[in-house]
């Protein structure tokens, strides 16, 4: 048993410390094209790092020094200013342009709609600051861990369009499933600040906001999109731009079937406590 935990941690450490060496590299890159390319606009990147870290600090020194719970507490905070800049972002879009034009293959590929290029370097700050947090308070598990390997994969997926400024509409539409992440985090929080009553109205009213913005805001929409990629693939032409598309939209769909599969055992196992208390013999 000792030797086992002692391989888990060994497993633990490097894969801890690739990506560490991943996130510094990407650092460097911003850097870089901030200094030296004169690729000012970048700078919300690092605008969204610190203003994630300093409300990290804020929820450590003034409500809790529980690592998870701060990490959790940020990362609410975060899918709440990102669905309702995407939300902003559509509506302003929608009233100006109407409802056929914000989805046609030239506005989402080449496009960019006001603020949507500052939303989406904001929110990749965020996912550099959650990864650094994840490394510095060994907030994952696993040989390779899953949370760690979706940041890393929006890292270079949102660095790259930041880069050479395309797609970045497809990004955002991407990022309305943080309207379910809201409810993702506010459970866990609840659930950590020791509310777990099952059956009181207010998480009753939370599991079906959950079960709600997961099938419309995360499932449908991540679908569509893949849905669309598709059948706008001839007009892509033949850069880099699409297989990363696809590959990243099938990353997600796929995350999305497990993590649907991971939400309806948590709402059996909240909604039947006796039953999986007696089933672990506590």
């Amino acid at each position: 048993m000792e030797t086992m935990a002692r391989g888990s941690h060994d497993h633990q450490n490097k894969a801890g410390a690739f990506f560490m060496a991943t996130l510094v590299m990407w650092a460097v890159s911003v850097f870089f094209e901030i200094l030296f390319n004169k690729r000012a606009e970048l700078a919300w990147i690092l605008s969204g790092f610190c203003f994630y870290q300093s409300a990290n600090w804020v929820v450590r020194n003034w409500v809790s020094r529980d690592p998870l719970f701060v990490n959790t507490c940020v990362s609410l905070l975060h899918s709440s200013i990102t669905s309702a800049s995407v939300v902003l972002i559509l509506v302003n879009q929608w009233r100006t342009n109407g409802s056929y034009e914000i989805f046609e293959h030239e506005q989402l590929f080449g496009g960019t709609w006001p603020w949507a290029y500052q939303a989406l370097c904001f929110s990749c700050g965020y996912f550099a600051y959650d990864q650094w947090d994840m490394l510095r308070y060994r907030l994952y598990g696993g040989w390779i861990p899953s949370i760690l390997l979706h940041h890393l994969i929006l890292l270079v997926c949102f660095t790259l369009a930041l880069y050479r400024n395309v797609t970045i509409n497809y990004l955002i539409l991407t990022l309305i499933c943080e309207l379910h992440s809201i409810f993702l985090h506010m459970r866990k929080v609840r659930r950590m600040a020791g509310f777990r009553e099952a059956k009181s109205r207010i998480v009753k009213a939370e599991w079906v906001l959950n079960w709600v913005t997961f099938t419309l805001a995360r499932f449908i929409s991540h679908v569509l999109i893949t849905v669309k990629l598709i059948k706008d693939a001839s007009k892509f032409g033949k850069g880099v731009e699409l297989p990363l598309a696809l590959v990243g939209m099938a990353g997600m769909n796929f995350l999305n079937v497990f993590l649907g599969i991971d939400l309806f055992n948590a709402y059996r196992r909240e909604n039947n406590p006796q039953k999986n208390s007696h089933k672990h013999g506590d």
